[in-house]
């Protein structure tokens, strides 16, 4: 399906967006007619509109505009004026800084932002926003760059809500201040003056109390040192150097400290008091007054430690919001490119299965030409080659048909040993780490032993094929902490491993490991969708995955899969029919493309069916209740109309007996599938398909 009406009279796409793309004239710009539109520019604007996030799209050196629905709620009152305007004149007050991001990736580059700070006119009203931005070229029908696509995720809110958390800390700190001086304030213990010339102390009655006094000494002639004796001797240097100074300088003296109790216990107390000097400038009196601070300082200590607590716990949640934060913007941006990937996928491989399909025919026509069939033979090892492609692609966008079942790591490590070994050669060595009771998993076998191929594969090339590798699994019960920002409920998981000790990757480049083509290898050596497509696997099944490297250490990757109660599924052996001619049974092919329902109607004619055509849901369910009657119903998944492919298989279960229904699609979305899972009785035949897969398919649901 394509997202506009062309000459050839495709069906259109659903939206606002796609409306107001169509009715808008092109002509007055560079693009010219929207009916003569490159096909590099067509499939552009398809995945941009199949986005849920906003994103618009820069063409050409001017950068026209065009975006999707999210995108024209981004752009608020400027909608739909943006629509075909050069981007310098759509957004003026920054046009410096879109200039710069149109001419960067026109050039071939990249650019990306978080919390870019910009200021948009809003409202007619100047104001502060910030965006994660995400720029990246656009290929025209040549290869080169022609256009820019910009993924914009606005993230004021967040930066707000930061300010206003620091201003919240600021004004905590100003109330521990006023808190600490309202404390000052503490109850009387007494009088002292200090007869500084005779050294001689003397004081009232609480002041002796306070000081344990002896009672039958006179309180007018202390020695200073049976006082200083009542002091904790920690406190002692400060106090003393204190005075020394207050007698010195002159000026008010204030000292804390604590003064020993009759139970053994300290009493905090703070004297205050003045140094009084004679006419030459000699002191001789210093009179003063002591406080009772013992609940302030209880309270401050109190004060304190919950603070640092709260510090301690502040700093533990921002760091722990951080992470959630930036594994969500890596999410998201990961969501995006998926979502963009798996639109295109069903397109495409409606495109592989035209071209195989008549490659397929070609071969049957000319069966003596040798060149002719060197030639097929080389296409359609090149359809195999995309796709294989398209399936990563899916994989990675978590689009892909699964067929899960609970098993055992025992079962699946057994399994997938030989295979290792056949692939990665005798110079490398597993060791298999296992626990003596090992938790079921609810998995796809095959997709996890792909997974495991692709992970080994890394980590022999990381070791440059010589070196051990090790495969482990573990129970393990996940806390809420751990799961955060992970997409996880806690609860019990079985963590799968890999690990090697080859080369190891650089913080950087570890960043960028699950983004599908990113590979550090040479060219022609790696495609950069292995890992992607394992990310896409594990996140589909409802697990995690993360991975740990550091350079000349090795890497270490873990799978995160709930623990499945159910009880281990025996693998079944694959059935092969042998018997795939028809026996004019008669077969409906329902097809939108009009190229793919041609060659799969003339395929199955020459396997020995009769076949019926209709280009749609529509058309298949009048036939069928006007009284056609069918042994097999051979339906694309995805096509226009009101009926969907669903709607005929619900039709073909409840007739008597029941109509076979065999799928095909190369991207069923969930319209057959509940999260991407097949359920038994569900039988799906994925494009690009073969003659020989199609033939043993149909004989198949059709019971042999």
């Amino acid at each position: 399906m394509q997202f506009l009406t062309n000459s050839h009279g495709c069906a259109g796409w659903n939206g606002e967006m796609a409306e107001r793309i169509r009715a808008f004239d092109w002509s007055v710009t560079e693009l010219g007619n929207v009916d003569h539109w490159a096909p590099s520019l067509r499939c552009a604007v398809q995945m941009l509109l199949a986005s849920p996030v906003p994103i618009v799209m820069l063409w050409g050196k001017p950068g026209y505009m065009i975006y999707n629905d999210a995108y024209s709620v981004f752009a608020g009152g400027r909608h739909p004026y943006l629509l075909g305007s050069p981007v310098e004149l759509g957004w003026p007050e920054v046009a410096d800084f879109n200039r710069h991001v149109v001419d960067t990736c026109l050039a071939g580059n990249t650019l990306s932002f978080n919390n870019k700070e910009l200021v948009l006119l809003r409202n007619g009203q100047p104001e502060n926003v910030w965006m994660d931005l995400y720029y990246s070229p656009v290929p025209g029908d040549d290869g080169a760059p022609a256009g820019v696509m910009a993924i914009v995720v606005e993230t004021t809110a967040h930066v707000i809500s930061e300010q206003l958390r620091e201003q919240a800390e600021i004004a905590y700190r100003a109330d521990n201040e006023r808190v600490r001086l309202a404390l000052n304030a503490g109850a009387l213990l007494g009088s002292f003056v200090w007869d500084i010339k005779a050294n001689l102390l003397s004081g009232d009655e609480r002041f002796a109390r306070t000081f344990s006094l002896p009672c039958a000494k006179s309180l007018d002639r202390v020695d200073p040192e049976l006082a200083n004796r009542m002091v904790h001797p920690d406190d002692l240097p400060q106090l003393t150097q204190s005075v020394e100074q207050a007698v010195k300088h002159g000026g008010p003296f204030n000292a804390e400290y604590r003064i020993l109790r009759a139970d053994g216990s300290h009493l905090w107390v703070l004297a205050s008091g003045c140094c009084e000097f004679d006419e030459h400038g000699k002191a001789f009196r210093f009179p003063g007054v002591l406080i009772d601070i013992n609940e302030r300082k209880a309270a401050e200590e109190s004060l304190l430690k919950f603070t640092r607590n709260l510090e301690q716990r502040v700093a533990d949640e921002v760091g722990a919001r951080l992470l959630a934060e930036e594994q969500l913007r890596q999410s998201q941006k990961l969501e995006a490119i998926g979502g963009l990937t798996g639109g295109v996928a069903h397109d495409f491989n409606n495109l592989l299965q035209v071209i195989a399909g008549n490659l397929h025919l070609l071969a049957r026509h000319e069966p003596d030409n040798s060149n002719v069939q060197r030639r097929v033979g080389a296409s359609l090892a090149a359809v195999e080659r995309g796709a294989k492609l398209s399936s990563q692609l899916l994989a990675f966008a978590r689009r892909q048909p699964l067929s899960p079942g609970v098993y055992s790591p025992f079962s699946l490590y057994d399994g997938v040993g030989e295979l290792l070994q056949r692939a990665l050669g005798e110079t490398i060595r597993f060791e298999v780490h296992l626990p003596a009771e090992p938790w079921c998993i609810f998995v796809d076998r095959n997709q996890l032993e792909n997974a495991v191929l692709n992970l080994a594969i890394n980590a022999r090339d990381a070791m440059k094929g010589e070196g051990v590798i090790q495969l482990s699994a573990e129970n393990l019960m996940l806390d809420s902490r751990f799961c955060l920002g992970k997409d996880l409920a806690p609860g019990a998981f079985v963590c799968l491993s890999v690990s090697d000790r080859g080369s190891g990757m650089a913080p950087d480049i570890l960043a960028k490991v699950f983004e599908p083509f990113f590979t550090t290898k040479a060219d022609g050596q790696g495609t950069g969708l292995g890992l992607s497509m394992v990310f896409g696997f594990v996140k589909q099944s409802g697990g995690h995955i993360e991975i740990s490297s550091r350079p000349g250490q090795g890497t270490h990757v873990r799978m995160y899969f709930p623990r499945s109660v159910g009880r281990e599924e025996v693998q079944p052996v694959p059935v092969r029919v042998h018997d795939t001619e028809g026996r004019q049974e008669i077969i409906l092919v329902v097809e939108d493309n009009d190229d793919v329902r041609s060659a799969s109607v003339e395929l199955l004619q020459q396997s020995g069916y009769r076949v019926l055509s209709a280009a749609n849901g529509d058309q298949a369910m009048k036939m069928l209740v006007d009284g056609t009657a069918v042994d097999l119903i051979f339906t694309d998944v995805l096509m226009p109309g009101m009926i969907k492919s669903s709607d005929l298989a619900a039709w073909a279960k409840v007739q008597v007996p029941p109509v076979a229904v065999l799928f095909t699609s190369g991207h069923t979305r969930d319209l057959i599938s509940r999260d991407h899972q097949l359920s038994p009785d569900t039988h799906l035949l994925s494009k690009p398909y073969s003659p020989d897969a199609l033939a043993q398919r149909v004989r198949m649901v059709l019971g042999g």
